[in-house]
């Protein structure tokens, strides 16, 4: 099966876009009195995640991913990106999701992989990368109730709210979510 190349040269164009966006300027981009805040929006069984685009430094396609043994539950392996290894952390299994392994919703698997604090790499296994939002930063909203610790803000999507990562805290694998159906 080949790729489409139309979908390719669009998550080239968000992969630079986050890319270019380093370094602050979306997050300290000014429209009016209100400072912009720039997103990425991604999936997970049907429902829009958003992190912040000056963390993310690229999204790949899937590729094989070598498991690595003795690393917590939701770390899937590392994968080789031009010559770096990167450790892949499945977000479903981060955030207590059911698994959504179906052999037909794969080829829209990406990799999201982003800076961490201290200089390293991480990629994030997700369902589907949409679109970067542009929101201005007061729309952002305290999460309700049980919302993951993960998630730092909602923000305003449509009809819905989109849950908005905090990085740090998501790849802080030592903190672990209460699984989906718990009380």
């Amino acid at each position: 099966m080949s790729a489409d190349p139309r979908m390719s040269a669009r998550f080239e164009e968000l992969a630079r876009t986050a890319h270019a966006r380093l370094g602050g300027a979306a997050a300290g981009a000014e429209e009016g009195d209100a400072a912009l805040r720039e997103l990425l929006v991604l999936w997970l069984d049907g429902d829009p995640y958003a992190l912040p685009v000056e963390r993310v430094r690229e999204i790949v396609r899937l590729r094989p991913i070598t498991p690595v043994p003795r690393l917590p539950e939701a770390v899937r392996g590392v994968i080789s990106l031009r010559g770096e290894i990167v450790q892949v952390i499945d977000l479903r299994r981060r955030l207590g999701l059911p698994p959504g392994d179906t052999v037909e919703g794969r080829s829209r698997h990406r990799i999201v992989v982003l800076h961490g604090d201290d200089g390293q790499m991480a990629g994030l296994l997700v369902d589907r990368v949409s679109e970067v939002l542009r929101t201005r930063a007061d729309a952002l909203r305290a999460p309700a109730g049980r919302e993951t610790e993960a998630v730092a803000a909602l923000v305003p999507y449509g009809e819905r709210f989109v849950s908005f990562f905090d990085v740090d805290r998501l790849l802080d694998l030592g903190r672990r979510p209460e699984p989906v159906g718990e009380p």
